[in-house]
């Protein structure tokens, strides 16, 4: 099955990777999560996607992880030329203020993870939407 949408997922719960691809399937969309559970794993699956001419069309990325978080991960990646590009958007269970200013003061939009899975479907197709958004970069095989 060829992919359309290619979204590496930095997160370090489990649980929540899962429940997104469910989130996914219910979309019934052709699309591949690829999975990083700290933001050291994720630059370094972020390079291997590169090398194989596989970039994502999105980054989801949480903010509270062990190694190193969300803030340093999204700085590290766009200060590659090759990623900064790539849209992030914040996937979290924070809620705070000052997580939402400072990557609103980034450009980069912020989603609370919901309990509730409908929510959870609501803001996977707004992730897709952001896959298709202008300036999109296919995914290979996507027709």
């Amino acid at each position: 099955m060829e992919t359309n949408y290619l979204i590496l997922c930095i997160d370090d719960d489990p649980d929540d990777i899962s429940m997104l691809r469910e989130a996914f399937n219910v979309l019934k969309v052709r699309y591949e999560i690829v999975a990083a559970h700290n933001g050291e794993e994720g630059l370094k699956t972020l390079h291997q996607l590169r090398d194989a001419n596989n970039l994502p069309c999105l980054i989801v990325l949480d903010i509270n992880m062990p190694k190193m978080d969300g803030r340093e991960t999204f700085h590290a990646m766009r200060k590659d030329s090759r990623f900064a590009d790539i849209p992030v958007v914040i996937f979290s269970t924070s809620s705070s203020p000052l997580d939402k200013l400072f990557f609103s003061r980034k450009a980069v939009e912020y989603f609370v993870k919901p309990i509730d899975f409908q929510k959870l479907s609501d803001v996977a197709c707004a992730f897709l939407k952001i896959c298709d958004g202008p300036g999109a970069r296919p995914a290979a095989g996507r027709d």
